[in-house]
């Protein structure tokens, strides 16, 4: 999404947002992270208070995706930490989107990487491996599926069906 802002994509493409195509998710989250502008396609998971997935996702090879993590929209507790964020930043992901809390905020600001989350914590996360990959999830008001697309920049986060051509 080069130069293209999430504000231009929904100011050219009204017909995306009326078909439900084309959503935006609502505006309940920090920026972290050195890369305030990602996109790239989305890995869904599902995993509330628990970390263990988080780490195993950010393990593997990123190839330019975004990790959109429903945490339940937890704030009583941390489920990626600088470390994690260190590891999806070397392993070629775009970002890492949590519908829940990050720790280490001075570290992951530190990270080219970009992140949203509802804000930190200084606690840390269950890690007993319970949660479920590659889930539809609802996020900010908004459904998203594995293999959608998604861009986000300082205005907001968008959800695409497809891929867009910006």
């Amino acid at each position: 999404m080069a130069l293209v802002t999430t504000a231009e994509v929904c100011d050219t493409n009204p017909q995306l947002i009326v078909s439900g195509e084309l959503r935006a998710l609502q505006p309940i989250f920090q920026i972290y992270g050195r890369r305030q502008v990602f996109s790239g396609p989305v890995v869904t998971l599902k995993a509330f208070e628990d970390n263990v997935l988080i780490r195993e996702f950010l393990e593997e090879k990123g190839s330019g995706r975004v990790l959109v993590v429903d945490g339940g929209g937890s704030l009583r507790c941390a489920i990626l930490g600088g470390n994690p964020v260190v590891q999806a930043q070397n392993n070629g992901w775009a970002g890492i989107v949590v519908n829940g809390c990050i720790r280490d905020a001075d570290e992951i600001n530190g990270c080219d990487i970009g992140v949203r989350a509802l804000g930190s914590h200084p606690m840390k996360a269950n890690k007993k491996g319970i949660g479920e990959k590659h889930v539809s999830i609802t996020i900010g008001g908004t459904r998203i599926s594995d293999g959608e697309w998604l861009y986000a920049d300082t205005d907001g986060i968008l959800i695409s069906r497809t891929e867009l051509s910006v």
